[in-house]
């Protein structure tokens, strides 16, 4: 998202400042929706392969949260980003109700219903701990509370967890977990982003966005992961990534998962993987991240970016108070108040656009962030396109509301791979100011291809039209139906190896649509 306190549109293409309708699709799609809105299907912790689920007779419950209740109702983080099956994370917990208990959910395909339950705790004291901590030089918000549990996820299958805190009064929030795979070779990996995720998290008052008075001058210049997440508990992930997570398992596949930081941490898990996927909202990264899923590629490894905004921000990760990576780092427009930035020159923490040490994230991406908010139906342009197979759309079809709210364009001036096919040109106005957002295409000479929707809506419109929908965007079945038939081809596509020596070469249509 734009830092942008006078509300005015970053369209800048040449600057360095940012900003089956087919009977089976739509079968499937509504298998999808149906998974949107369906409970968790009882199980037991089980050896996880795709698509399958081993079940239980006993009915565990429902995985959504019924009762947020007031703020201080039940709150609380997890002292790991990830943690490998088997290994063991803390889990801070505060509340005024006597007692808590812990369910954790994997979400995935079961059948129809979207997470099982996969380990439940028993009762817990509850206790309200100590209020939050902020630092001056930073304005970080610290929680640092005391442990209330620790968990062993021994026997929990690799993938996406929603850790639910049911408290005696009811009410309920989630804590978002990933448990990471140790090797993604010959399967796709989501890669998720809990440094965006944190980045938006107003918890204790402030997010690299706003500070405690709303203001962005007062703004966070680090966050840290020691403090719950705002609202539920889980709402980027939930609103940008969990469709995506299902509908990739509903595909059978074989999946991997990570995360962002991880990969920073240790790029090994990319060795091999046929896919990489990145969410709905990927914002925040690392140089070293950035790298290493460049690297991959070349290696031969396909990549799909099903949002918008990714790769904006460059960030730095630094240890918390305790063991391991807890703090992102991003001063943005302020960088050069950054001590870190007296020796190491080309490391500011701001737009990766921007100097020193500028690299737009188009030569990855293939695409550029351009601008927010915006509101425009998705257009498509080349409707032989092997990812719109078995959609039946003709060239100028517009699905509406598809494109926002933030997007991304094929900008020329900027380093862009080459040849890149833009398979989708939508018009639209930002802010009064007319352009367009592009899904776009290109191959390497490993073979790898690489997608980008150019939308940040491509996940939320998996699942348009359903009581799951949360903020559709007022989105429709025939959407939801497109985006998912699409996605599909996508990923399955991607996950038969590098899309260059199996899928259509790209072919350059930038010149003919904006004078490349």
């Amino acid at each position: 998202m734009t830092d942008n306190p006078e509300g005015q549109a970053r369209l800048d293409p040449g600057g360095l400042h940012r900003r089956r309708f087919l009977s089976a699709a739509a079968a499937g799609a509504a298998g999808v929706a149906a998974a949107m809105v369906s409970g968790c299907d009882p199980s037991a912790s089980r050896a996880h392969r795709p698509g399958t689920a081993q079940r239980t007779a006993a009915a565990e419950g429902d995985w959504s949260i019924t009762s947020v209740g007031p703020a201080d109702a039940v709150q609380g983080y997890a002292d790991r980003i990830s943690v490998r099956p088997g290994e063991e994370f803390g889990l801070y917990v505060s509340t005024p109700a006597p007692g808590f208990r812990v369910s954790a959910y994997r979400v995935g395909w079961y059948g129809g219903a979207q997470a099982q339950l996969v380990w439940r705790s028993g009762r817990t004291a509850g206790r309200v701990q100590s209020g939050s901590r902020v630092s001056r030089d930073t304005r970080t918000v610290r929680a640092d509370w005391e442990r209330s549990l620790t968990v062993r996820a021994e026997g929990w299958p690799e993938g996406a967890y929603l850790l639910r805190l049911d408290a005696d009064s009811g009410h309920q929030r989630y804590v978002p977990l990933i448990v990471r795979s140790a090797t993604a070779v010959g399967r796709t990996l989501l890669m998720h982003a809990p440094a965006t995720w944190q980045a938006y998290n107003r918890w204790g008052g402030y997010s690299l966005y706003l500070g405690e008075d709303g203001s962005y001058a007062s703004r966070s210049l680090a966050v840290s992961f020691d403090r719950p997440y705002d609202g539920t508990g889980a709402e980027k992930f939930l609103v940008y990534e969990r469709a995506a997570v299902v509908l990739a398992e509903r595909l059978g596949i074989p999946l991997a998962y990570t995360t962002g930081v991880d990969v920073h941490l240790d790029p090994r898990v990319l060795r091999g993987a046929t896919t990489v996927v990145t969410l709905g909202h990927d914002e925040y990264w690392t140089p070293e991240q950035r790298r290493y899923v460049t690297a991959a590629r070349d290696a031969g490894t396909n990549v799909a970016f099903l949002g918008a905004n990714t790769c904006f921000r460059r960030i730095r990760l630094e240890p918390g108070p305790r063991e391991g990576i807890r703090t992102v780092v991003c001063y943005k427009t302020d960088y050069r108040l950054d001590p870190y930035l007296e020796r190491h020159p080309v490391m500011a923490t701001t737009d990766f656009r921007v100097g020193p040490g500028a690299d737009p994230e188009s030569s990855l991406t293939g695409v550029v962030y351009e601008g927010f908010p915006t509101d425009a139906p998705y257009r498509v342009e080349n409707a032989g396109h092997w990812v719109f197979q078995g959609t039946g759309v003709r060239k100028g079809d517009r699905f509406a509301h598809l494109v926002g709210v933030e997007y991304d364009r094929v900008t020329p001036s900027f380093p862009t791979p080459a040849p890149v096919e833009i398979v989708a040109h939508s018009p639209l106005v930002c802010k009064g100011r007319p352009s367009h957002s592009d899904s776009a295409y290109y191959t390497v000479p490993s073979g790898a291809g690489v997608f980008a929707t150019g939308t940040m809506r491509w996940v939320e419109g998996l699942m348009a039209g359903t009581a799951e929908g949360g903020r559709d965007h007022s989105m429709d079945t025939r959407t939801r139906e497109f985006v998912t038939k699409v996605t599909q081809n996508l990923l399955n596509g991607f996950a038969a190896g590098p899309a260059g020596t199996s899928r259509p070469a790209p072919r350059d249509n930038v010149s003919r649509i904006y004078g490349r």
